[in-house]
């Protein structure tokens, strides 16, 4: 049965190299998706906007080329005043970024014609997905739904000088910009809620809110995350000195660091985090795009999306 399907394309994502492949993309779209629309994105938040006509105009199935940042976007499209528009819409990915780390939590292939074979010959899986009411930079409350991880800490602060490499055009990857950041980062008070029970004030480095496993570029944070037990995976990491940290970074890319006794692993449906100053900032990112600060509200909404591919 052939679904009415919508692509949306970030011709920028994977450093424009999107849009050098764009053409042999759409023909190896062809080859699985007989018939199709797409439309490329020109500015951020924008696939929201062409999400949401496309499901309210009868599409059932949005393909999405692009990286974290993109899929996270479309799936906001997917819902309307916090209500999903048609449950039954599902999501299609084609990784085209530089870590697609939800495609990677959801097992989705890689490559090219891998990643087609998901979308058009395996079972719509329901995932859980999450919701985020925090800070923005305007020092306005603002609500979005995730995918995969969201952090508070460090993790911010990396995505942001990331970002401010790319727009320098200056190449750095994420690690080097993790322990550049480290090197300057003083650690955070936050108090911090799961479920309603306070937890003990402490310094943390950074705390994630995972839905998936894997974040950072291939960090293994969460690597006993499930998509669909409508939990988040909570990983806490206190402060470290330098030596400590160097000595333990690599072992969050193996997911072999839950046993270290600065790091602890809880399991949740509702996370609250707030500065213990109200003056100082800490940043926030989810799905890789740095949105905000705290305090910031977590809340999972279970099976609230339909994708095709694996899990």
């Amino acid at each position: 049965m052939l679904l009415k399907t919508q692509v949306i394309v970030n011709p920028e994502s994977d450093r424009g190299k999107t849009k050098k492949r764009w053409r042999h993309i759409k023909e190896s779209l062809k080859n699985f998706i007989k018939e199709f629309k797409y439309e490329f994105t020109e500015r951020p938040l924008q696939a929201i906007e062409i999400s949401r006509v496309a499901i309210k105009d009868g599409s059932e199935l949005i393909v999405g080329v692009g990286g974290d940042g993109t899929m996270n976007e479309i799936a906001n499209g997917f819902y309307e005043n916090k209500r999903i528009i048609n449950p039954q819409a599902a999501l299609g990915i084609v990784p085209s970024g530089t870590g697609c780390d939800f495609t990677r939590s959801l097992n989705i292939p890689l490559r090219l014609k891998n990643a087609l074979k998901a979308i058009t010959q395996a079972p719509s899986s329901w995932i859980d997905i999450g919701t985020v009411k925090f800070r923005n930079h305007s020092g306005e409350d603002e609500e979005r739904f995730f995918l995969n991880v969201g952090d508070f800490g460090i993790g911010g602060e990396v995505v942001r000088r990331v970002n401010q490499n790319r727009m320098k055009r200056k190449a750095s990857s994420y690690l080097r910009c993790l322990l550049s950041t480290f090197m300057a980062y003083k650690n955070k008070r936050i108090k911090i809620k799961v479920d309603g029970q306070d937890l003990p004030l402490e310094e943390y480095l950074v705390g994630t809110v995972s839905n998936g496993k894997i974040f950072g570029k291939g960090m293994k944070i969460a690597p006993e995350a499930k998509l669909d037990d409508g939990l988040f995976d909570i990983v806490l990491v206190k402060g470290m000195k330098v030596l400590e940290f160097l000595r333990n970074v690599w072992r969050i890319y193996t997911g072999s660091h839950l046993s270290h006794p600065k790091i602890s692993l809880l399991r949740g449906q509702k996370v609250e985090a707030y500065a213990e100053s109200g003056e100082e900032e800490v940043l926030i990112e989810v799905d890789g795009e740095q949105v905000g600060k705290l305090p910031a509200v977590f809340e999972i909404i279970p099976r609230g999306l339909l994708v095709k591919g694996y899990l």
